[in-house]
């Protein structure tokens, strides 16, 4: 499994996988986005748009009411009646039934009139509706009476009630308005009119506030008083709603979130009304979720038919690659008899055409071998077999850095390239043990190059030598054990904390020695651990285990046994803070670190 995750194949997937899923992510984002957007845009002007029809329709109901009103509270032969007191009974029958015709002549000029109700200050009512009429005895003691004397002449709305307020056998519900009757010569109360209309006209004009299924809708008079309510049995208006401040004018339309509902409030341009919207979000939402649904569903298909499309690719690409290995394989067991053949990209041609030629060039070597002594041939053969694996990496390495330079893959270029780099340094001992250390940061930049691009930026690394130490010598390969350590053990088992790791490089003076620190911030050891490690350094482990790994090992005997037992590696490490290599080295006497 290791192996497979380390393969072109298997990155490749991942790449592509990653990259179509993060375009599709981020396309439905803006996607959805956008919508939204659309979608408030689409509600705005929705609401704009009912809050003037619910206007227009309140303007025109009103209007019609009020002028209903007048027609009776003006007809001056009605004051007149009303305002008689006669002592002959004939003319009081009389003047009752011209008073009811009068009423009934109105109430027949519209369909809407429940009922028409005129009492005098003196208590007597006249009405005309139920063919059975029952007046409450107490209807002048009753808060709606009081509330259209109040109006002192202005409509008086009383509001939709379950019932008639006036009559005891009307059981239909109504929309209640009144006016005071005056005496126009002495400019006196002579008694009230009150109207009893059939309130559907207004819970309709109410209903066209409505932007969702259960909306509730209130209407609210001048003097805060609940007039009607699309919620049955609601006697006042929720306290949500009072808290916040109404419309200060007929062109202010109040919109904003309370709670998880929108509250949209108008002022009507008639009788100083206010008209109160509150729509639950679930009810607005019902368009976005389901975008979000086909969005859920869409997604994750259009992310498997990705995975299937990038697993078609990776093995296009990988499948000619992993033929030219089992190829290369062959050639590092000696056969050199096979030629690969391919039909791919122009670039794994090309490699494929270089690799067939560098084959044919050590058959060709092979049997200029054969054909001298024995001796000679033992010993050529020997060289070119401790060569040809090495210099074929090299050769493929360089190939593919300019594949990737040609193709602009600088990232992955300068990793491999860095790679190379690595094997070339790492590969010739031939000049002696020691190197400077300008040398030695040379090799660690080409290590941590290809360690940052692996870590993808979650590695900060800070190399502060200056450069009075770099010309110091040190053995070869003395920095690469402990950097590669810090990052394997300490660092990358970083990334399920989403901490950054950082690794600091300097080195310093003490007494007759100089030391080269190696610092990180990783998970560090536990006590157990780093006594382990210590022991194993001292070559004190009589367990078996080897928790530094043999590369600290091998260090720290090659230290010693260039410098002496005085010299080496020192470790210390606290748990979830980090580990601090020490390298404790001699300082070279004048003249020697040239």
């Amino acid at each position: 499994m290791a192996r497979s995750q380390h393969s072109i194949s298997f990155r490749l997937f991942l790449l592509f996988v990653f990259c179509m899923t993060a375009i599709l992510l981020i396309i439905s984002f803006l996607f959805y986005n956008r919508t939204i957007i659309q979608y408030h845009e689409k509600l705005t002007t929705l609401t704009q748009k009912n809050v003037s029809q619910t206007d227009a329709l309140f303007d025109l109901l009103l209007r019609g009411y009020d002028s209903l009103s007048k027609s009776i509270s003006s007809n001056m032969d009605l004051i007149r009646l009303l305002q008689e007191k006669p002592t002959n009974p004939t003319i009081d029958i009389i003047n009752e039934r011209s008073i009811t015709n009068m009423i009934g002549a109105i109430y027949y000029s519209r369909q809407d009139v429940i009922g028409i109700h005129v009492m005098s200050s003196s208590g007597r009512t006249y009405s005309y509706g139920n063919a059975m009429s029952v007046v409450s005895p107490g209807f002048q003691k009753s808060a709606p009476y009081a509330k259209i004397v109040a109006a002192a002449g202005k409509l008086s709305w009383i509001g939709v009630s379950e019932s008639s307020i006036i009559d005891n056998n009307e059981e239909r519900p109504v929309f209640a308005f009144g006016r005071l009757i005056y005496d126009f010569n002495e400019h006196t109360p002579i008694g009230i009119v009150l109207i009893e209309v059939q309130p559907q006209p207004i819970l309709d004009a109410m209903d066209n506030l409505k932007l969702g299924e259960h909306s509730e809708i209130y209407l609210q008079s001048d003097q805060g008083n609940l007039l009607a309510s699309s919620v049955p049995e609601v006697l006042e208006i929720p306290q949500p709603i009072l808290s916040q401040p109404a419309p200060k004018s007929e062109q202010d339309v109040v919109t904003r979130n309370v709670g998880r509902n929108l509250l949209v409030a108008s002022k009507l341009p008639f009788g100083g009304w206010t008209i109160w919207s509150l729509t639950p979000n679930a009810d607005l939402d019902v368009e976005l979720n389901r975008t979000k649904r086909f969005l859920f569903i869409a997604v994750p298909a259009l992310i498997v038919v990705s995975a299937l499309i990038a697993s078609l690719i990776s093995r296009t690409i990988s499948s000619p690659l992993k033929r030219m290995i089992r190829e290369m394989k062959k050639v590092e067991s000696g056969d050199f008899d096979s030629m690969l053949k391919l039909t791919s990209y122009r670039e794994i041609n090309q490699l494929a055409a270089s690799f067939n030629r560098m084959v044919l060039r050590i058959s060709e070597l092979i049997e200029r071998v054969k054909e001298s002594s024995v001796s000679e041939k033992n010993a050529e053969l020997h060289a070119l077999q401790t060569q040809v694996n090495p210099h074929f990496l090299y050769n493929t390495l360089d190939m593919i850095y300019w594949m990737l330079d040609e193709k602009g893959d600088e990232r992955l270029g300068e990793v491999v390239l860095a790679l190379s780099r690595m094997f070339r340094y790492s590969s010739h001992w031939d000049d002696g043990m020691e190197v400077t250390l300008r040398e030695e940061l040379e090799q660690i930049d080409n290590y941590l190059t290809i360690i940052k691009t692996r870590l993808g930026g979650r590695l900060t690394v800070a190399i502060e030598i200056d450069e009075r130490w770099k010309e110091f010598k040190l053995p070869k390969m003395t920095l690469q054990p402990i950097i590669e350590n810090a990052v394997k053990h300490g660092l990358e088992p970083l990334e399920p904390l989403n901490r950054p790791g950082e690794l600091r490089v300097y080195a310093e003076e003490s007494a007759r020695q100089w030391r080269l620190i190696v610092k990180d911030n990783g998970v560090g050891m536990t006590e157990a651990d780093l006594q382990r490690l210590i022991n194993a350094v001292q070559r004190r482990q009589d367990d078996g285990e080897s928790v530094g790994g043999i590369g600290v090992t091998n260090l720290q005997r090659r230290l010693q046994h260039m410098y002496g037992e005085a010299y080496g590696i020192r470790v210390e490490s606290s748990e979830g803070e980090g580990t601090t290599v020490i390298l404790e080295l001699p300082l070279p006497l004048k003249g020697d670190n040239q």
